[in-house]
């Protein structure tokens, strides 16, 4: 199984400072819409402080939360893959703080330091692959359940 990662501690520090210059604090109030899924991923971020849940819309009326995010963990990752839309929305559970990123500014400074840059896409990738595990697992949870109770 594959381990969780905080983005910004897992950069060494002085990609990390590099990163961290182009932040922005920013908060959220308990139940604030912070995206929705098709819309525009031009920015990301880090969680502070809070709870955020990104959901999947499966009726007009219902979202379904498909994982849990808090402090310190990486809050939007399709800023970096075409077509740059979110695939799922986000909402603050409880008040968040967090850290914002430009995802234009973020992408030029990978530009101009490769090194941060292919750090920085490698943390993403693990961090997607580790949630990509805990949803496998999810469901297969569910799945099981769902056998056992036909039985």
């Amino acid at each position: 199984m594959t381990k969780a990662i905080k983005l910004l501690t897992a950069l060494p520090p002085p990609q990390r400072q590099r990163l961290m210059s182009l932040a922005r604090e920013v908060s959220f109030p308990e139940d604030a819409r912070i995206f929705e899924a098709g819309g525009t991923a031009d920015r990301f971020w880090v969680i502070r402080s809070g709870a955020v849940s990104l959901d999947q819309r499966v009726t007009s009326l219902q979202r379904v939360t498909v994982a849990s995010l808090g402090a310190g963990d990486l809050l939007g990752w399709s800023w970096l893959f075409p077509p740059y839309q979110w695939d799922f929305g986000a909402e603050a559970f409880s008040p968040v703080r967090a850290y914002e990123f430009e995802a234009e500014a973020v992408l030029r400074l990978c530009e101009e330091d490769t090194q941060l840059g292919l750090s920085l896409v490698r943390y993403v990738a693990e961090i997607l692959a580790h949630r990509l595990e805990i949803t496998r697992g999810k469901l297969m949870e569910q799945y099981g359940q769902h056998r056992r109770s036909v039985l």
